[in-house]
């Protein structure tokens, strides 16, 4: 029985990688072992562990490994917490395999651990772009990982001029977005009662990150993201920044802006998100989930800042700097009938079927684990 290892440090990639765990489970010649870490494992962030504890998944490793402080020394601190704690884990569990996904740095210490223990790493979203240091990392697990699944034909592309072998691109799609598509959401009707909205009005969804190459001007920025909104008074569900450095100052300042029209969430699940996603007007902020899983609900992004300037784009995004009249006057135009009209086919750069996470399980369960996967060489 082929034994797969996946890691996941916060709710967006657990949804990833929910549909593929559950695919693994209902395999008769797989088994998978969850290693939860970050994010999931932090009251101040919601505790989403409790999600994928709801959702009956088998959870072999809890590894607390975030350091206090959130500044750049403590994130370098927590990486190297958890990359001692993933070499126990991995000679415990004995993997046949080690999947990760996207471009955090968790992805990155369990890649590292995986190749050197000479476990083949297979690596979800491989060969996108994305800005500031999470691109590095993303292109670094390149190097220590033996299988790309690319979401898209640019990816697969940028993969082959790295010097990757082809066999080792399998171009599958997005796997985040197979719960999209298969229409796995919370209901209208559910969103409107748990958050009390009025979902014939406006509704703005706002997700906004701190930079780890901006560390310091993390509060300037996301204060003219809330000026914005402030200025508009459209409902508001607001949800608490990750775990980089400078995401506990801008916790609190989003405390100070809290007006009657806002709610704000440490945390939400998956199910949730999707559909908050569904049912709001306008995704504002700096999350990949607009430039990704947007495009699949029609949904315009308001992209503020540098965070994502490398990403693949469709049309429902509109870029803008870390200004308050550009933002305000950037979701004005999102809630345009006329801007609203011209993403009705839902055009993305993305591969989106609602089978992904099959192409991905099912190549994870028939390569050959042999010497050719293990001994990687540039191609070139």
């Amino acid at each position: 029985m082929r034994h797969i290892a996946i890691l996941t440090e916060a709710r967006s990639s657990y949804g990833y990688l929910r549909p593929i765990a559950r695919l693994i489970e209902a395999d008769p010649e797989l088994q998978y072992s969850l290693i939860v870490t970050n994010q999931h494992l932090l009251p101040d962030f919601g505790y989403s562990v409790e999600e994928i504890e709801r959702d009956g998944l088998n959870i072999t490793d809890r590894i607390y490994m975030t350091l206090d402080g959130y500044t750049p020394a403590t994130m370098v601190k927590s990486l190297g917490v958890l990359l001692l704690s993933l070499g126990d884990a991995f000679v415990r569990l004995q993997p046949d395999f080690v999947l990760v996904l996207g471009d955090r740095g968790d992805s990155l210490m369990a890649a590292l651990a995986g190749a050197h223990m000479n476990i083949p790493v297979a690596h979800i979203q491989a060969g996108e772009r994305s800005g500031n240091i999470d691109g590095l990392t993303r292109h670094a697990i390149t190097r220590f990982a033996h299988v790309h699944f690319a979401s898209g034909p640019d990816a697969a592309e940028r993969l082959r001029r790295m010097g990757e072998d082809e066999w080792r691109i399998q171009l599958v799609g997005a796997p985040q977005l197979d719960e999209l598509v298969r229409g796995d959401v919370a209901p209208p009707e559910e969103i409107a009662e748990r958050f009390e909205l009025d979902l014939t009005e406006p509704l703005l969804l706002v997700v906004q990150h701190p930079v780890t190459e901006e560390y310091g001007e993390g509060v300037e920025q996301m204060r003219e993201t809330l000026e914005a909104v402030c200025e508009l008074r459209h409902q508001t569900v607001l949800i608490f920044p990750n775990t980089d450095a400078g995401s506990d100052d801008l916790r609190l300042l989003v405390e100070r802006y809290h007006r009657p029209f806002m709610r704000l969430e440490r945390n939400v699940p998956r199910r949730v998100y999707g559909g908050l996603m569904q049912a709001a007007s306008a995704l504002v902020g700096n999350s990949s989930s607009g430039l990704i899983e947007a495009p699949a609900l029609n949904l315009p992004a308001i992209n503020v800042g540098e965070r994502q300037r490398d990403r693949a784009r469709a049309p429902n995004v509109i870029d803008v700097p870390h200004n308050r009249s550009a933002i305000a006057d950037a979701i004005r135009r999102a809630l345009s009938a006329e801007f609203r009209a011209g993403l009705a086919n839902g055009d993305s750069p993305y591969v989106s079927d609602g089978r992904v996470s099959e192409r991905i399980v099912e190549f994870l369960k028939t390569v050959p684990i042999d010497a050719r996967l293990l001994r990687k060489q540039i191609a070139y």
